[in-house]
């Protein structure tokens, strides 16, 4: 007798074929790459698998009556506090299958969202609001390290520094794409973030994946990602972009390494990965030359060495408790920026249970570092960036007031270009073109259509951030850095509060 799959007999989706609308044009069978549609030709019609879907309802806006509907599958297990349908459905699976349970994008919990705790002050009647569309608004800030006081010289009847300054990356907006590596997402959304973030005048992260041949003509909005796999690092690399960053660690999932799949390295991810077409790209946990801040401090400086000390070095790690102790040994080991990345933070595969239960939210990450470099006296020596879960302008305006200079978006970006969040980025089977190398889902996202939804998006979110800042009587975004007197609390612990360096609305 054969083991039953108890998996299978449980279906997380449902779907619903409207018959009175289907023409049975089998357009739903060519759409999804996970054969949950089937096309019976002895009996000419059409079947459904409903535990191979899972919800990315490419069937449902591709079909041309609308005559799919894709709902949460009706089965119900019996009300249980402890014991959810979740919990069961994955013990079902780890008791078939006896392994690691996967997922994609960040912690699904829900656990407190702090920004949605937060609400910003606005101006009234003796400290008048600002007319963004009047007046100028200055979204412009500065990545990297700068001076404790600028001195100035006279020479020939002009003024000058007397020091040069060190490189900086200038922002036209306080938003840039986070790492996300070719062979985690395709070639296209590469393209059209790197497009995106030279007219926007931001940057975009390769991630640990490489850089392709295409993309380095837009090496001046570019970062580069040195991490522990060391996949596609040469000097040529290094050289392409305007910063390097070392990734230690990252929000989905502290403590471990990255897993691409061997059969996503096609022969293009070969090349730019420098490994065998087949063969998984494995990082491992820790970077096997660095095991004390000394160590990080000796890459830092050997990146700078090697790039002839034109180009800042960012170090990117997970939120976790220590977090602030972590950054200030950073900042001291001579890193430009320090890239903090929270547990909501999103990935293209990693063990459920790291991504929802390892980590700590990255509004007090941001605080509790902000406030360390501050009291040390370091704070001006390094700028913060914050990542993992800003889902909106306002998100990014908090982050700013809570200290960070700038942001990192991901999750975002991809859900711009049609990402529908169904957590399967690791099967390499993405039905919008995004997380995949299969050459017949990679062209239903044109580069194009990739950068102009990516530009649109943070164009918008730009505007907003302008109108926001007006509306607290701010004109630039340097004023609202740190400016914590904007932000009140609401629903939060005086613990909570205190972190967060915040006051509670009416105070």
């Amino acid at each position: 007798m054969a083991t039953p799959q108890f998996a299978s007999f449980y279906p997380d989706f449902y779907i619903e074929r409207l018959w009175d609308k289907c023409i049975k044009c089998k357009r739903c069978v060519k759409e999804c790459p996970y054969e949950a549609h089937i096309w019976d030709a002895k009996k000419k019609t059409l079947l459904e698998d409903h535990i191979k879907c899972v919800g990315c309802h490419r069937c449902e806006a591709i079909c041309p009556t609308k005559a799919i509907i894709i709902r949460r599958h009706p089965a119900q297990f019996r009300e249980h506090a402890l014991w959810t349908s979740w919990y069961i459905k994955n013990v079902y699976k780890q008791a078939d299958q006896g392994g690691v349970l996967l997922t994609s994008t960040g912690c699904a919990l829900p656990f407190k969202n702090y920004f949605d705790h937060l609400v910003l002050d606005a101006c009234q009647v003796t400290n008048p609001p600002i007319d963004p569309l009047r007046e100028p608004m200055e979204l412009r800030t500065y990545i990297g390290p700068k001076p404790e006081a600028l001195e100035i010289e006279e020479v020939n009847g002009k003024f000058r520094l007397k020091k040069k300054l060190p490189p900086l990356l200038k922002l036209e907006t306080p938003i840039m794409f986070a790492a996300m590596s070719y062979g985690a997402i395709s070639l296209h959304v590469h393209q059209g973030l790197a497009k995106a973030a030279r007219d926007l005048g931001t940057y975009y992260n390769t991630g640990e994946g490489g850089l392709h041949a295409s993309l380095y003509e837009y090496g001046s909005n570019t970062i580069v990602q040195c991490a522990s796999g060391r996949f596609g690092l040469h000097v040529d690399y290094l050289n392409a972009g305007v910063a390097i960053e070392i990734k230690i660690g990252q929000g989905a999932k502290p403590g471990i390494g990255g897993h691409l799949p061997g059969e996503k390295v096609t022969e293009e991810i070969s090349k730019t990965r420098m490994i065998p077409v087949g063969s998984d790209a494995l990082s491992p946990a820790p970077h096997h030359d660095i095991y004390s801040i000394e160590d990080l401090r000796g890459l830092i400086y050997a990146l700078k060495e090697a790039t002839e000390y034109k180009k800042l070095v960012f170090v990117k790690i997970a939120a976790v408790h220590n977090v602030a102790a972590i950054a200030s040994g950073i900042v001291r080991a001579g890193a430009d920026a320090v890239v903090i990345d929270g547990l909501k933070g999103g990935t293209g595969a990693a063990p459920t249970m790291f991504r929802d239960y390892i980590g700590i939210p990255i509004e007090l990450a941001i605080s509790a570092v902000d406030k360390r470099l501050r009291a040390e006296g370091i704070r001006h020596r390094t700028s913060i960036i914050a990542s993992g879960g800003i889902r909106c302008s306002a998100d990014v305006v908090k982050a700013i007031a809570l200290g960070a200079d700038a942001v990192y978006i991901g999750t975002a970006a991809l859900i711009a270009v049609g990402c529908t969040m169904c957590q399967r980025c690791y099967t390499g089977k993405c039905p919008w073109g995004i997380a995949t190398n299969k050459p017949e889902l990679i062209k239903r996202l044109p580069p194009e259509v990739a950068y102009e939804k990516i530009y649109n998006l943070v164009k918008a979110w730009s505007h907003e951030i302008k109108e926001m800042l007006g509306a607290m009587g701010i004109n630039s975004i340097e004023s609202l850095k740190g400016n914590r007197d904007k932000l009140r609390a609401v629903g939060l612990t005086k613990e909570e509060m205190e972190i967060l360096e915040v006051k509670h609305a009416g105070e």
